[in-house]
């Protein structure tokens, strides 16, 4: 029996997976087999670090907010802050918000002197503060 060639569409497939590790050292690059066990590694672990990455920000935001509301009112803390943003209706998402700590912290400080300040108005008053529901 004659032996027969194998067809373009293997090769194709193999040339394909070969580009994405050609960048990857030793038999990582050069094996078949070796090539796709850590291309799917490779896969996992983007995924895994895209999703850490999102953290690792919301963090780096959190801390800045914080950094920059506790140097204008001791008192003052971070939770305190997000909580009257939410019963004040005023919706900034915390990367804005550690934006306007870096680059205009004047706006900040009257975003949450204003939230101070009414505050203080209703505990005045005897008022109880208007819930994020109501």
């Amino acid at each position: 029996m004659t032996r027969i060639r194998r067809g373009y569409i293997a090769r194709r497939r193999k040339t394909k997976i070969r580009l994405f590790a050609s960048s990857f050292r030793g038999s990582h690059s050069k094996l078949t087999r070796t090539i796709i066990q850590q291309k799917i590694r490779a896969l996992v672990s983007a995924q895994r670090d895209r999703d850490r990455q999102k953290r690792n920000f919301r963090r780096l935001w959190i801390s800045r907010i914080n950094a920059v509301i506790r140097t204008n009112n001791v008192s003052y803390s971070y939770s305190n802050f997000i909580n009257n943003l939410y019963k004040r209706e005023l919706l900034l998402n915390r990367k804005i918000l550690a934006q306007i700590a870096l680059l205009n912290r004047n706006c900040l400080y009257m975003i949450s002197n204003d939230i101070l300040n009414k505050i203080n108005k209703n505990k005045e008053i005897g008022n109880k503060p208007t819930e994020f529901f109501t």
